[in-house]
C-alpha cells in the first residue's frame, strides 16, 4: 500500500526544468533514477556546443537518458531524424514524452543496448555522452558498431571524462583512422571521428 508521506510524494512527482540548449529554449520532464535528472549535465553541454549537423541529418543519440542530445540534434535538423537509444525503458518513455512535448515529431527513442536493436540503419551522425563506468569492453563494440552504422562521411562525437581521452584517441585511430579532439575542459573530453568515404 502506498505511503501516505508527503515528502515521499513530492519525490514520486515527475522533475521538469526548462533550458536552452544551441540556442532553442526546451523543457525537459525527467525522474530520480535517470542520468543528472535535475539539469543537463556539463558533458552533454560541452558536447553539444561542437556537433556540426546538417539541417537534413539523419543521427543517432546512443544511450540517450531523457534525450537531451538527441532532441538538440532533432532542433538542428529539422529536415533530418533521430533515433535514441537506451537500455533503460524509463528513460526512453522520457525521452519519447520530451520529444513530443518539445514538437520535434522527426526524433524516437528506442529501448536498445547499444547498436543491438539496429537493422542495417546508417547516420550522417551518432553522438555519445559516454558513462565513465561503460568498460572497455562495451566501448570497443561501440565503436566498431559506430564505424558500421556511419554513412562515409559521417562523424560519431563523443564526449568522455578525461581519464578516457587516450583511449578514445587510439581506439578512434585503430578503428576509423582518424581522430580529432575538439575540447578538453576541466573534467570532459569532447572527440570525434570521420568514417572516410
Amino acid at each position: 500500500m502506498p505511503s501516505k508521506n508527503p515528502e515521499l510524494a513530492k519525490i514520486r512527482e515527475p522533475i521538469q526544468f526548462a533550458t536552452e540548449l544551441r540556442g532553442f529554449p526546451l523543457n525537459f520532464t525527467t525522474t530520480w533514477g535517470i542520468f543528472s535528472p535535475r539539469e543537463i549535465d556539463e558533458g552533454t553541454r560541452l558536447l553539444l556546443e561542437y556537433l556540426d549537423i546538417a539541417p537534413d541529418a539523419h543521427c543517432f543519440d546512443l544511450g540517450c537518458g531523457y534525450g537531451p542530445l538527441g532532441i538538440t540534434m532533432a532542433k538542428m535538423a529539422p529536415q533530418g531524424s533521430v533515433i535514441m537509444a537506451d537500455k533503460d525503458f524509463v528513460a526512453v518513455d522520457y525521452a519519447n514524452q520530451n520529444a513530443k512535448n518539445n514538437h520535434v515529431p522527426h526524433a524516437k527513442a528506442m529501448l536498445g543496448n547499444g547498436f543491438e536493436q539496429l537493422n542495417k540503419e546508417k547516420f550522417d551522425v551518432i553522438v555519445s555522452n559516454i558513462p565513465a563506468k561503460v568498460g572497455n569492453e562495451m566501448l570497443t563494440l561501440f565503436l566498431h558498431d559506430a564505424y558500421e552504422h556511419l554513412n562515409p562521411g559521417g562523424r560519431f562525437y563523443v564526449v568522455t571524462i578525461n581519464g578516457l581521452r587516450q583511449f578514445m584517441k587510439r581506439n578512434f585511430n585503430e578503428v576509423f583512422g582518424n581522430f580529432k579532439k575538439h575540447k578538453q575542459g576541466k573534467n570532459y573530453t569532447v572527440s570525434s571521428a570521420q568514417k572516410e568515404s
